[in-house]
């Protein structure tokens, strides 16, 4: 498997991938996120750099995406969607994009990473509950599944309301 920078022929494979990772929690429906990315990809808060996929026998198997967010005024990322297609998940691709984009995140200088997501899964890779790093999620009631992972650069001044990038507030 090869984790690398998505290119501009991936984003066909990344819509696919992302739609067969999240699509059945949403069926009959069609998913938010694939459309999400691509709403990212648009926006101001796109961080090409960080926005990575895992390739399998030439294959696209599994994308991550970091975009700049902010902890009340300091920038800070915003980590997701994250997806794996369902024949490739607990392979240890998901963790292979974890590790892969909060090294390239930690190593372009950025401070803190924050997601909402199950802590079961990402306590893993060093997310703990936002709010013990004095970091407040934007919707209150995601309480203990709102976290964030400091890295080299943080500084514990950091304190504040998490905002994401504009087209996760349209969710």
């Amino acid at each position: 498997m090869l984790i690398r920078r998505e290119t501009s022929a991936d984003l066909d494979a990344i819509r696919t991938v992302t739609e067969e990772a999240f699509g059945p929690q949403y069926a009959p429906a069609r998913a938010p996120e694939p459309g999400l990315v691509d709403q990212l990809r648009a926006d101001a808060g796109w961080l090409p750099a960080l926005s990575l996929v895992a390739e399998a026998d030439g294959e696209i198997v599994g994308h991550v995406v970091c975009t700049r967010g902010r902890v009340g005024d300091s920038p800070a990322l915003g980590l997701g969607p994250l997806s794996v297609r369902p024949d490739h998940q607990r392979a240890g691709v998901g963790s292979a994009l974890m590790h892969a984009v909060l090294g390239a995140a930690d190593a372009l200088g950025e401070p803190l990473v924050a997601l909402l997501g199950d802590p079961g899964y990402y306590r893993r890779f060093g997310f703990q509950q936002a709010q013990e790093l004095g970091v407040l999620a934007p919707e209150p009631e995601w309480g203990g599944h709102f976290q964030a992972r400091a890295l080299t650069g943080y500084d514990p001044a950091m304190r504040g309301v998490f905002t994401y990038a504009e087209p996760f507030l349209s969710l």
